[in-house]
């Protein structure tokens, strides 16, 4: 079994490739003072440089993965927001059956639906969509004699297993890209080890003398700055429900 390898920094991934951003566009900046502190860093240095940095960028968040993961949600976002004019049509012919159901409009699992479009819960809708697509099979011949169609069943029983299959289709890219990323952890090692020399070095430069400049070789700094400007943009991804 092959030892798997330690990361040389406890931060995310995806932080650690925006401070490598930062730290470059700095480093640029300041290459002729770096290079006068050390012949190393040479424009070649910082063209090395700058290709790593995109390589663990392709490795950490691939441009194709991102494309399909965006059309994924939005396609599960569209069905999803669409959801609410069915589930209302279900809830009247269940209050229509009267009390020849014997289920409530809540124990149907609507509510439980409804909640969970409003809060955009993807696992929450999948639930509930099983609660009310079991529910409409159950009590198909009463809800059929006050309206219900045979599209309006099919097209819910459809909606929940698109929205199921997109939901795993999303975290098996993601567990697939969280084994690539460890199979590569040596690679943003030796970025990181570079990245920290850079720092180290501009410390050296900027301490006493530029205190702006210094924030910008200081890992702690970068990291707030990078999590001042980072808002999440969908909800965690979640191993789909058995």
């Amino acid at each position: 079994m092959k030892e798997k390898i330690a990361r040389n920094f406890s931060f995310k991934d995806i932080e650690f490739i925006v401070v490598c951003g930062f730290t470059l566009i700095s480093f640029l900046r300041d290459i002729l003072l770096f290079r006068k502190y050390s012949p190393k860093f040479t424009d070649v240095y910082g063209t090395a440089l700058q290709a790593e940095i995109d390589a663990a960028k392709e490795l950490v968040e691939p441009q194709s993965e991102m494309v399909e993961q965006k059309a994924i949600t939005d396609r599960m976002h569209t069905t999803i927001l669409a959801l609410p004019q069915d589930l209302n049509w279900i809830k009247g012919y269940i209050e229509m059956a009267g009390k020849s159901m014997t289920i409530s409009v809540k124990d149907f699992g609507i509510n439980e639906t409804r909640d969970a479009i409003k809060k955009m819960d993807i696992e929450g809708v999948i639930k509930g969509l099983h609660t009310v697509n079991t529910n409409i099979v159950k009590f198909k011949p009463i809800l059929t004699e006050q309206g219900l169609s045979e599209e309006l069943a099919t097209r819910l029983a459809g909606d929940a297993i698109s929205i199921g299959n997109d939901r795993k289709r999303q975290y098996e890219i993601l567990t697939n890209r969280k084994a690539i990323l460890q199979e590569n952890v040596g690679t943003l090692n030796v970025l990181h080890t570079k990245i920290m020399e850079i720092h180290k070095v501009g410390k050296i430069l900027f301490k006493g003398n530029d205190p702006v400049k210094l924030q910008e070789y200081t890992m702690t700094e970068l990291l707030k700055k990078v999590r001042r400007a980072s808002k999440p943009t969908e909800e965690p991804v979640a191993a789909p429900l058995a």
